[in-house]
């Protein structure tokens, strides 16, 4: 009995740290000399690093977090006022004005 107690608990450990490898693996910064994967092709140099902040800062990710405030502000003004005093103006600023720089930057398509 004890042999089998012994083989489970090592089968259960061997197991633990496969999945902290993988969760390690996932969740430390990459070495900075492999750029592999969406680091590598957005081209931001791993910034940002977690998938939810790539997604809301991605085209779709913004428009619907602009919808989300604009529902917020028509059903909750008081509220989503309060919640806009925490947003840091002066960043978001910069951000507009880089995207702005930017889209002025882009050449006309031949379709548009």
């Amino acid at each position: 009995m004890a042999d089998h107690d012994a083989a489970a608990r090592d089968l259960v450990l061997t197991r633990l740290a496969q999945s902290r490898e993988e969760l390690r693996r996932l969740l430390d910064p990459p070495l900075e000399g492999s750029k592999t994967g969406e680091t590598a092709a957005n081209g931001h140099g791993g910034f940002p690093r977690s998938r939810t902040m790539q997604m809301l800062l991605s085209g779709r990710g913004l428009g619907t977090l602009g919808a989300l405030a604009g529902g917020l502000l028509i059903a909750r003004p008081a509220l989503a006022l309060r919640l806009l005093r925490f947003v840091p103006a002066s960043s978001v600023a910069k951000m507009l004005m880089a995207r702005v720089m930017s889209a002025l930057k882009e050449k006309p398509r031949a379709g548009d």
